[in-house]
Order: C-alpha cells, then sequence, then structure tokens
C-alpha cells in the first residue's frame, strides 16, 4: 500500500507526532490552515468516512476524543477549536486514509469553504 498516513505510522516517513496510542497517531499538519492544525489518524487504514462500518464506531468516537484532549491541552476550550473530517475529493480530502483535522487558534466562519 502507498499510503501515506500508514507510512507515518510505521514511522518509514518523519512526522511531528504529537500523541500515540493503540488506536491512533496524531501529528501536525504539514501544510497548517490554523496556527494549530493537528490530525489525527487512526492506525486502522480507512479510506475516508463513509467506509467506516459500526464496528468503527469506537474508533471513530476515540479519535476525537483524542482530538478534545489535544485542543484542551493547547489551550483552545475557551476560544473554540474545530474538528473536521473530509470524505472525498470533492470535499477536499487529499490523504486518502480517514483522518481529523482539529483547527484553532483563529475565528472561524460558518458555512466554511
Amino acid at each position: 500500500m502507498d499510503c501515506l498516513f500508514c507510512k507515518i505510522i510505521e514511522c518509514k516517513i518523519p512526522a511531528q507526532i504529537v500523541h500515540e496510542d493503540e488506536h491512533a497517531v496524531a501529528i501536525q499538519d504539514i501544510h497548517p490552515q490554523a496556527p494549530v492544525h493537528l490530525l489525527v489518524i487512526p492506525r486502522k487504514h480507512l479510506v475516508a468516512l463513509s467506509d467506516a462500518s459500526a464496528e468503527d464506531a469506537a474508533l471513530l468516537g476515540h479519535l476525537h476524543v483524542i482530538a478534545a484532549r489535544l485542543a484542551h491541552e493547547r489551550g483552545m476550550e475557551s476560544s473554540g477549536f474545530r474538528t473536521v473530517i473530509n470524505n472525498g475529493a470533492g470535499a477536499g480530502q487529499s490523504v486518502f486514509h480517514l483522518h481529523v483535522h482539529v483547527l484553532g487558534g483563529r475565528a472561524f466562519h460558518w458555512p466554511p469553504g
């Protein structure tokens, strides 16, 4: 498999890892779209959210718990933060391994994009 995130998880490509556990790895985005821009990546390779099944429910929840913890550690609870999962190229997904973006440190507007 030629997946960038799988290679990062396997330590074949360097990355700034900010969290690691048995289910997920979180890294700093190399092209940040906000002062804080992290990616929470499951160790299990899922191409996109639409590929997840009921058996992945706990994993998806875990990714969001990690996202909230990382935001808290960076002091973003009071100012706010955003979590995003892009699903498919049309939604902006550029690496086809499910991941949660954690963005903060600036004001965001709605709707995005």
